[in-house]
């Protein structure tokens, strides 16, 4: 095991451009994503979120806007998702392939003027990812790659 770092948040989306809810324990299904997640299969199942870069963009910014802004299932803090491609995250018993970097669209400009073009260099918009085994997990679960 590598570096490891920790679940800070997750959070679900109930439908496109739907409330996102914080929730202290989720469950992940292989080959679908979070269960009560809007979004269900593909390679976008998850999208994960470096906590410390969050708090960054929003320094830049100066405001304090929640991580739930960036609209991520997963915040994590301590592990580095930039160029992150194909590697595989172990969350608990959970595993997540990351397919990619999570582009950010319209709607962070939305929320906070200026954080669109912010997201964009290194990956700072986050990841996106497939579960490849699914399992319960928890804030405060310990997050590596293997």
């Amino acid at each position: 095991m590598d570096a490891v770092g920790r679940l800070e948040r997750i959070v679900l989306k109930r439908f496109r451009r739907g409330p996102m809810d914080p929730v202290e324990r989720a469950e992940l299904v292989e080959g679908r994503g979070l269960v009560g997640n809007a979004d269900q299969g593909g390679k976008r199942q998850v999208t994960l979120l470096d906590a410390a870069v969050w708090e960054a963009l929003m320094a830049e910014l100066g405001t304090d806007r929640p991580p739930s802004t960036r609209r991520g299932n997963l915040v994590v803090r301590g592990l580095d998702l930039a160029n992150s491609r194909g590697q595989t995250l172990q969350i608990s018993t959970a595993q997540i392939r990351i397919y990619g970097e999570t582009k950010p669209c319209e709607r962070m400009d939305e929320a906070v003027p200026g954080l669109k073009a912010l997201m964009y260099p290194d990956w700072r918009g986050g990841a996106y990812g497939q579960v490849l085994r699914g399992g319960v997990i928890a804030v405060g679960d310990a997050v590596w790659w293997i």
